[in-house]
């Protein structure tokens, strides 16, 4: 069983700092964002750039070099749903530490994002969604069997090439969907596919001080469902434990007696 994947979420354009710093080509506290999650153990580090539907081809062909030049080409996840900016990121990209993911395609319009990854020889982020969120898990099942077959037929594996998105569902004003997200997860376990989700969505628009009480349970459970990645914030030092044990109690890592220090 491979190690969980930690995708480190905190490069977004929807930070004020991280907003202007795109805006102004200023790449300093961009790439000190992207080293304290290295440092915090990410394998990956998310860099979302919005819609970005002006400048989106500069910004990646800037940010993605200027990024892997300061971390020893750290592999990336290139977040925008401008394709043209994904492709012109992975023009640029060095895979020598891990090939590039693209986030995201979808069973939708966002369909040939899978087409792109093919192209480049990268993985793709398949969210479980058409139009709007899956309704339920049938729903969920018809759109994986769309990307899978799609991804297929691109030639990719389905097992190594895609991570599957169940969607994370916000539990306040959602409660109810919460256990279909687990169940669908084992599912996919069950199938042998890849999969990720965005884990903090779950706990959007609760108090700022049980946020990270849900997160690390939902981690926690999803783990144990079969989850093998997530995008999350790897400064949450309690998180990343809950994290490491998981690994451990699912025998994934061999346990040490210093096993937190790694």
């Amino acid at each position: 069983m491979s190690k969980f994947l930690v995708i480190g979420e905190r490069i977004h354009v929807i930070s004020p700092e991280i907003k202007e710093a795109l805006a102004t080509r200023n790449a300093a506290p961009i790439i000190e964002r992207a080293k304290t999650q290295l440092e915090a153990g990410a394998d990956y580090i998310d860099v979302n750039i919005g819609p970005a539907e002006r400048d989106g081809v500069d910004i990646m062909k800037w940010i993605v070099p200027e990024l892997q030049a300061a971390t020893d080409n750290a592999p990336l996840v290139l977040d925008t749903v401008n394709q043209n900016a994904i492709r012109a990121g992975l023009e640029v990209y060095n895979p020598v530490n891990g090939r590039a993911i693209v986030n995201s395609a979808d069973a939708g319009d966002r369909l040939s994002n899978i087409d792109l990854a093919a192209e480049f020889g990268c993985i793709v982020i398949g969210l479980l969604m058409k139009k709007g969120v899956p309704r339920d898990n049938e729903e969920r099942d018809e759109y994986l069997q769309t990307m899978l077959e799609h991804a297929m037929e691109a030639g990719m594996d389905p097992a190594e090439d895609v991570f599957f998105d169940p969607l994370t569902l916000v539990i306040k004003g959602m409660q109810e969907k919460q256990q279909e997200f687990l169940d669908f997860i084992r599912t996919m376990s069950e199938m042998g596919l890849k999969s990720t989700c965005g884990l903090s969505n779950a706990s959007n628009g609760m108090p700022k001080h049980v946020r990270p009480i849900v997160d690390n349970v939902l981690c926690a459970m999803s783990i144990g469902a079969g989850l093998t990645s997530a995008i999350l914030n790897p400064l949450d030092k309690e998180l990343m434990n809950t994290i490491k044990t998981s690994e451990i109690i699912l025998n994934h890592t061999l346990y040490a007696d210093s096993y937190l220090d790694i």
